[in-house]
């Protein structure tokens, strides 16, 4: 997929980190991957989260792309297409036993 680019780095946590933003729709807790210098991202899981657990338990790697739809055809999809924030739609593959987060502007 030479069109996609890369975006952040996700590593599942469960230490409280500065700057924390809730995401519902995951009932998970996320920092803002831009504002470290090598764009990681932390996840905190709420007990009750839906997410997979390789997602709470695996790191991954995250991709702009520029049609979600489309980046998922053919692919393991962990995690169908949902708006994770105002700016993104995304959704989760699983390529062998890495976790790739596919995202889409809006």
């Amino acid at each position: 997929m030479s069109d996609c680019e890369f975006h952040h780095f996700g590593v599942p946590t469960r230490a409280n980190h500065d700057g924390e933003v809730y995401i519902e729709a995951g009932r998970v807790h996320v920092t803002d991957a831009a504002s470290h210098p090598y764009r990681v991202e932390f996840l905190r899981f709420e007990p009750d989260t839906l997410m997979p657990v390789e997602v709470q338990t695996r790191a991954h790697v995250a991709f702009i792309v520029p049609d979600l739809d489309a980046a998922l055809d053919g692919h393991d999809v962990l995690i169908e297409p949902f708006d994770a924030t105002e700016e993104f739609r995304v959704a989760f593959i699983t390529d062998g036993e890495a976790v790739i987060e596919l995202m889409e502007r809006r």
